[in-house]
């Protein structure tokens, strides 16, 4: 179901569909998805309605029927904003366009903004920032480094992920997709400065120049992973560190849509994809990064380094100060 109800412009229907969702509230899909269609007939080009339709109908059990919803509706929403794209692709109809893919995240986290931390915090039991941030330490301990000069947090949000950085970075800049997140963010101050702006558009720039670049839970929302751990490598200084988390997908592909709407990652995918891009891994952790539905999600934590030109071990770019000694692969 979309997130915030959407008018379809008129009353009457609009009230119909209130009750449909009320029915399903009270777990009553079937009555909700038959009410639903019922008021579509009085607006067939109402695409959240046809959104809303097919999740009534997904929950009951009629999957041919939500496939048919979603399809009208991407009919309807052609930029993707409403994730009709991504629901038919995850139940493997077609592809998700790149512009859609990022219409959807922009959408969906310009709509989380406000509750955004309370949602992840005290309903979904969301640890990865915690647990990046130690492992980021644990690294930082065994290479000799006491702090980062410049810092690079994608998909920044509110900031939870920054938080955890700013003692360790002299300057920090934040990014992220969605306009809503961004104001959230820089009304905080944690950020030295926080832009708004596509992940793969922001790194394309290439002027970043920086020491340790950071995503906490991006890159499940994002397919394919080779060309951004290129462009990250571009934004790192010899030596510099990346850190990020995805969730884990144990399957031969390399990335799979989930019902969802995330995408999970395969270990060794991301391994490949590393090497090809001129990282070396230094530590991999699996742990439970959060609850969905009440179940637990399991995900992947990594620490990367793109490694000094030519092997060359002097003092580091990277740290203020300190030496990079030589770090085996965990």
């Amino acid at each position: 179901m979309t997130k915030t109800f959407l008018s379809s412009g008129d009353l009457i229907v609009d009230r119909r569909a209130l009750y449909a969702q009320m029915l399903a509230e009270a777990g009553d899909f079937s009555s909700a998805a038959d009410l639903m269609e019922q008021a579509l007939h009085d607006a067939p080009d109402w695409a959240a309605g046809w959104m809303m339709a097919g999740d009534f109908h997904l929950r009951a059990a009629t999957l041919g029927a939500a496939i048919a919803a979603w399809e009208r509706a991407a009919q309807h929403d052609p930029s993707g904003v409403l994730g009709a794209q991504m629901q038919l692709a995850a139940h493997g109809i077609g592809n998700v366009e790149a512009e859609a893919q990022a219409a959807y995240v922009e959408a969906l986290f310009d709509q989380y903004a406000g509750q955004f931390e309370q949602a992840l915090l005290q309903k979904l039991d969301y640890v990865v920032p915690e647990l990046l941030a130690a492992l980021i330490c644990e690294t930082m301990a065994e290479l000799g480094t006491d702090g980062f000069a410049r810092g690079l947090d994608l998909g920044c949000g509110t900031g939870l992920m920054g938080e955890r950085l700013r003692h360790l970075v002299s300057h920090l800049t934040g990014v992220d997709i969605s306009a809503a997140m961004v104001t959230e963010t820089r009304e905080k101050g944690i950020y030295d400065g926080v832009e708004r702006a596509d992940l793969a558009d922001f790194l394309g720039e290439g002027v970043h120049a920086a020491d340790i670049v950071t995503a906490a839970d991006v890159f499940m929302y994002c397919p394919a992973l080779p060309p951004i751990f290129a462009l990250v490598r571009t934004a790192l200084r010899p030596g510099g560190l990346f850190a990020f988390s995805v969730e884990r997908h144990d399957g031969e592909e390399a990335q799979w849509l989930q019902a969802s709407l995330r995408f999970a990652h395969n270990g060794d995918a991301i391994a490949r994809g590393l090497a090809e891009a001129g990282f070396e891994v230094l530590r991999v952790m699996t742990e439970t990064i959060r609850t969905d539905r009440g179940m637990p999600v399991w995900g992947l934590l990594y620490i990367a380094r793109r490694p000094h030109d030519n092997d060359a071990m002097e003092v580091s770019d990277l740290a203020i100060g300190a030496e990079l000694p030589t770090l085996s692969v965990n």
